[in-house]
């Protein structure tokens, strides 16, 4: 007779925390302000100021969106404002950046408001590998928001998890 096969991953008390799992829903957009400058180098303040005054602004409606400049030109701060007083009642969240730094923005704020009380004295598997761009810095944060809490915490997949800390 064949002996049965125990899934012991399935009965495991390992709780995962999955960073996808807080993913926040919406469009991500970036507002590359390179073509709003003369030859892309040089901001010139009445063009800019109406480009801004006649940008279809709707467009940028519940989104996130990341203000970028792709050319080397120093462009003051208060363009940004500009264009983010034009944002303000439009867009989830507008940050200064690439599509990277806006996510890992969204993922700093979430993870600073997150009630890691259900982990208390669990074993926790922070999940992985994934298929939407979770920024680095959340794994680097959701570590440090557990470690507090946590009997222990892994890395990656309960079959093959990376141990990083276990409490005395």
């Amino acid at each position: 007779m064949a002996e049965e096969i125990i899934n012991r991953v399935a009965q495991s008390k390992l709780v995962t925390f999955d960073l996808e799992a807080y993913y926040p829903k919406g469009k991500r957009m970036v507002l590359d302000i390179k073509d709003w400058l003369y030859e892309g180098l040089v901001l010139r303040e009445k063009p800019f100021r109406e480009l801004a005054d006649n940008h279809a602004w709707e467009a940028y409606d519940d989104s996130f969106v990341a203000l970028h400049c792709s050319s080397d030109a120093i462009v003051p701060v208060w363009a940004y404002m500009l264009l983010s007083s034009k944002l303000a009642a439009r867009a989830k969240k507008i940050v200064l950046g690439t599509l990277e730094d806006l996510e890992t923005v969204l993922y700093q704020e979430i993870i600073a408001d997150l009630d890691v009380s259900p982990f208390k004295d669990r074993s926790v598997i922070i999940k992985g590998c994934g298929k939407k761009p979770v920024p680095d810095n959340a794994y680097l944060w959701a570590t440090t928001k557990l470690l507090p809490v946590a009997k222990s915490l892994m890395y990656g997949e309960a079959c093959s998890a990376v141990p990083l800390f276990k409490k005395k």
